[in-house]
Order: structure tokens, then C-alpha cells, then sequence
């Protein structure tokens, strides 16, 4: 049979019946969670191991990482560069160097200039390169500076000048040879490099308001050989009645005839006797910057070689040789000696 339709309704619970079981529902529910949580830990455990990588890496990875880092973060430098830069990117508050430049157009001293006193060549406007120019233009005409040594070798003194001639030989202190090696440097700038000095060679400096005014090299020699006073063929030819004159028929034609001056047959090549004589010292060199010629100072020094060459013993003007002197050493050997026949000597003959 069917029940009846009033079993369908049940009647509402009471409040307190509804509490009762939403306090067992409850219960329930914490109890579920606690066993849920217990197996989790005991089954399901995440364990997590780590293996330290090679040494070498690590730099890597750091750089790697610090660059990313910078790329991802703009630093204060890239945004005042990005905020400089313009729309197309080019820089507008970046400092402009300028640079002086030179036309060339077929001129001779194009970018270096020759000094007609010192020979150097340098180049204008260049501020270190003018600076050395000027130094070196100022030892050379002057002289180099000299401050003098402790212990000096003065061999002669110019009566009532300022002035003193020192004597510096291979023995002496290094200091000593150097500056030696300094005024050679001067003289090659003048008189050629490679042959003025050697070991055997005795230098003599001429010092003047703490300056090297003035070098003699001289050296030991065996022989010596007598200039002619004009070289052989140099004679005056007799003049031939009209040779200045070319006839052709009734044309005469006269030649013009240049006059050449007595003493230049003898400034040519030197021309010496065939017989050697005895000779004692030889003036390899001889060299007096140039404001300070024309003052007597090389033959103060030609003095002082002659005074202390031989120990004991002044060399006389007969016994004084020159080697393969030029046009300005011919002039002044032959006014030091009194006569144009003075001694001349090969370098290579010397007395060891």
C-alpha cells in the first residue's frame, strides 16, 4: 500500500538538532583534514638536492647575470646618454676636436722646416717639436750647458778672459766621457759623422759662462805632410794675342773672358809633398760654436794643446798638424802658423 501523503512532510528540526549535527559535521570535516595532512607528510615527501657546479663557471654566470641585469635596468649614464642623443641618434652636447691640417701645393719645406743656423729640421706648430728645436738651435749656437766638475784637468787660462780650457781623457770618470760624447754629437752636425773621435783621442773644451764655447780633438801621429801653396798646373797661362776673338769673314766676334781671383786655384783639393816629416800631435777636429768665432778661441785652444800634449814638453808650431782641413781649417792653420805651408796627416797614421 502507499504510504501516506503526509509522510512526505516531514516536520522542520528544532534548532537545537541542527546545531547538534553542524558540531558532528564540523568534527568530522577536522578529523578528515588531520589524517589527510599525516599521509601527505608521511607519503608524499618533496625532497629537493643541489650539486655545486665547476669554479670556473661561476664568473661566467655571475658576468652573464650582472649584464642582464644592467640591459634590463638603464643605468643613470645610458639615460643622460639617451637624453643627449637626438631623434637619429647622433650626440649633441659631445666635446668637437679639432685638428689643424696643411694644403699642400708642391712647396719645398712642407710640413718640416730647415733652420738655416742648426740644420734641424722641424716641424711648425708643433709645440713639443718647436720646443726641442729651440733647445737644441740655442746649445748650438751658444754652446751646451756646462756646469762644471768637481775635479777638473784645467790645462790653460786665457790672460784676461773669462774663460778656461780643460782637459778630458779615456781614463776619466764616465760623467766626464759622456759629456764628451754630447759635444762629438754637436761637432758630427757640422763636420760629418763617424770619424771625429776615438779612444785614443784627447779632447780639449774651451768653457765660457757655463758653456762649452769651443772643442779640440787631438791625436798622437808619426808623419806629417807639407802643403803645396797652390796646387800643380795652377800657373797663369800666358794670354795669346787675339784669342778673345772669333773672325768669320767680315764678322769679328768677340769672347767674354772671366777673370778668376788669385786664391781660388788654391781652395780646391789639398796638395801635398811626396816626403813625410816628423810630426808629433795631430788636430783630428776642431770645432767653435758659432756666435762665439771670431773671438780667438780656437787658438786658445791650439795654445792649450800645444802647452800639455807632451808632458814637460811644449810642442812647437813645426811639429802641429791638421787633418784634411777644409776651406774655414786651411785659413785658420795657416794664420796659426804664419805661413800657407803647414803640416797635413791621414787619420789613419797614428802613433799607438
Amino acid at each position: 500500500m502507499q504510504s501516506k501523503i503526509i509522510s512526505f512532510f516531514k516536520p522542520p528540526l528544532p534548532s537545537s538538532a541542527l546545531t547538534e549535527r553542524s558540531n558532528s559535521s564540523t568534527q568530522f570535516c577536522g578529523d578528515e583534514n588531520d589524517e589527510l595532512a599525516i599521509w601527505e607528510k608521511s607519503q608524499h615527501t618533496i625532497v629537493n638536492t643541489y650539486t655545486r657546479r665547476a669554479s670556473e663557471f661561476h664568473g661566467i654566470d655571475r658576468k652573464k647575470e650582472a649584464s642582464d641585469e644592467k640591459s634590463e635596468k638603464p643605468t643613470s649614464e645610458n639615460r643622460l646618454s639617451m637624453e643627449e642623443c637626438g631623434s637619429n641618434g647622433r650626440n649633441l652636447n659631445k666635446k668637437r676636436s679639432y685638428a689643424q691640417f696643411h694644403l699642400e701645393f708642391g712647396q719645398s719645406n712642407f710640413l718640416l722646416h730647415d733652420c738655416s743656423t742648426c740644420g734641424v729640421k722641424y716641424s711648425p706648430g708643433d709645440e713639443a717639436d718647436e720646443k726641442n728645436h729651440t733647445i737644441f738651435h740655442k746649445n748650438f749656437t751658444l754652446g751646451i750647458q756646462f756646469k762644471g766638475w768637481r775635479h777638473e784637468r784645467v790645462v790653460h787660462t786665457p790672460n784676461g778672459e773669462r774663460g778656461r780650457v780643460i782637459l778630458v781623457l779615456d781614463s776619466d770618470p764616465a760623467a766626464q766621457r759622456n759629456k764628451v760624447q754630447e759635444v762629438v754629437k754637436m761637432m758630427e752636425t757640422e763636420l760629418g759623422e763617424g770619424w771625429i773621435f776615438h779612444k785614443l783621442c784627447r779632447v780639449y773644451l774651451f768653457i765660457s759662462s757655463q758653456r762649452i764655447a769651443g772643442c779640440v780633438v787631438a791625436e798622437p801621429i808619426k808623419e806629417a805632410f807639407e802643403v803645396l801653396l797652390c796646387p800643380v798646373g795652377a800657373m797663369a797661362k800666358k794670354a795669346r794675342p787675339n784669342s778673345d776673338k772669333l773672325r768669320f769673314g767680315d764678322i769679328v766676334l768677340r769672347r767674354e773672358v772671366i777673370k778668376r781671383a788669385p786664391s781660388e786655384a788654391c781652395n780646391g783639393a789639398v796638395v801635398c809633398k811626396r816626403e813625410a816629416v816628423r810630426a808629433v800631435c795631430g788636430i783630428r777636429a776642431i770645432w767653435v760654436s758659432p756666435y762665439n768665432r771670431r773671438k780667438g778661441i780656437a787658438t786658445q785652444m791650439l795654445e792649450a794643446v800645444r802647452e800639455s800634449f807632451c808632458r814637460g814638453h811644449m810642442i812647437g808650431k813645426a811639429e802641429l798638424a791638421f787633418s784634411e782641413p777644409s776651406s774655414d781649417g786651411k785659413a785658420l792653420a795657416s794664420n796659426y802658423i804664419g805661413t800657407g805651408t803647414f803640416l797635413v796627416y791621414k787619420t789613419g797614421n797614428l802613433c799607438r
